[in-house]
């Protein structure tokens, strides 16, 4: 997707990270669950190997709670082609490359690039992409501290034919995503989760996984939203009871309900069934026709898109737009503004080529939003 325009351009528009206090989730512009009293981290030392740093103790130098992303890593293999290969053809890419990317690290740099604590918790394996993954993570200012490296399997990587016209088609090797996790996720791991202002998460990694993560977050009062994107497989409806947010895009949500998204009243439709299956609020990213909001009992919030000069890759731009959401919204910032401010992230995510290196700082999707 390319991003959202704003409803009625303003040039005041200002994001900036809001202190951590009782009364905070009390007005919150999307109620969730309160969170327990003295839940405040305060951050431990950056580190840039798997140290595993615990978190200090509540009320020892409070600060704002973190986004915390749980999720993939991987190495994004880039062939440029004019078209996609026919079957049994052989054709030439024009370029080729390969960077860090996969929707967790992502999202992940994504936060750290808008100037909010991140940490990332996932894994690579003791390879060359590993490295790579982790010092991509590093220089968006991402904490390292629960990443964890393992032996068994490879760090996960991705085939990305991205198109002449900028669109991609994406082949996903899960790698250490989707192997070597415990089967209780460790409670030092669950401890940041617990410690969140809000987590992301996504479906390149194991459903289990996920959803011990979405429990600890529930019982901590710590908002979860789900991107829908990854395997592509149901979502378990037990994972559902448990998130506050459902982000699809539109062949996400076909994938999901199983109905039509040609028009915005089939989207209302296919959102009304995620409803049914217990997900309150879903951010539907539209692509060229932008975004909506839909909270269950409200009228949907729709946003059409910031139009880029120029369309390099799209690859990423999903996820910009979710993390920025996610970064605007335990912000404090109202609905409205939370996709004003995922719009612009996109927007001008799709003008470079590569995932991570796309991610834009607040200093340009501010810029952006005041140019409007």
């Amino acid at each position: 997707m390319r991003g959202i325009a704003a409803l009625s351009p303003s040039k005041s528009f200002h994001l900036t990270p809001q202190p951590n206090t009782k009364t905070q989730s009390n007005t919150h512009p999307i109620q969730f669950l309160p969170k327990k009293p003295n839940n405040n981290p305060s951050f431990p030392s950056f580190s840039t190997t798997p140290s595993k740093t615990p978190i200090p103790k509540p009320n020892s130098n409070p600060t704002t709670p973190p986004l915390v992303v749980v999720g993939s890593a991987n190495a994004d293999i880039y062939v440029e082609i004019e078209r996609l290969p026919k079957e049994g053809e052989t054709i030439s890419a024009a370029h080729g490359q390969t960077l860090a990317g996969g929707k967790g690290a992502n999202q992940a740099v994504c936060g750290g690039k808008l100037s909010y604590p991140t940490y990332f918790v996932g894994q690579v394996g003791q390879d060359a992409h590993g490295k790579l993954v982790t010092e991509a993570l590093e220089g968006g200012g991402v904490h390292l501290d629960y990443v964890s490296t393992v032996s068994d399997a490879p760090t996960g990587h991705a085939v990305v034919m991205l198109q002449s016209d900028g669109q991609n088609s994406i082949i996903i090797v899960g790698g250490a995503n989707m192997r070597c996790w415990p089967d209780c996720v460790r409670d030092e791991d669950l401890e940041v989760v617990r410690s969140a202002g809000i987590v992301l998460l996504q479906r390149e990694i194991p459903d289990f996984v996920n959803l011990q993560v979405a429990k600890e977050a529930r019982t901590a009062g710590v908002p979860v939203i789900l991107d829908a994107g990854g395997v592509d497989a149901p979502i378990p409806l037990e994972l559902l009871d448990y998130i506050d947010i459902l982000s699809p895009n539109e062949t996400e949500l076909v994938r999901i309900t199983g109905m039509p998204t040609d028009s915005f009243e089939q989207i209302s439709h296919a959102v009304t069934k995620c409803h049914e299956m217990g997900v309150k609020q879903v951010l539907v990213k539209l692509g060229a026709k932008g975004s909506a909001l839909f909270i269950e009992g409200e009228e949907p919030i729709k946003q059409p898109i910031i139009l880029a000069p120029r369309v390099l890759d799209t690859t990423g731009a999903g996820d910009t737009f979710t993390a920025a959401f996610a970064v605007a919204l335990v912000e404090g910032k109202s609905k409205t503004e939370c996709l004003r401010f995922a719009a612009a992230a996109a927007s001008l995510c799709v003008q470079v080529k590569g995932a991570i290196p796309s991610m834009p700082d607040r200093k340009s999707v501010l810029n952006l939003l005041q140019s409007l």
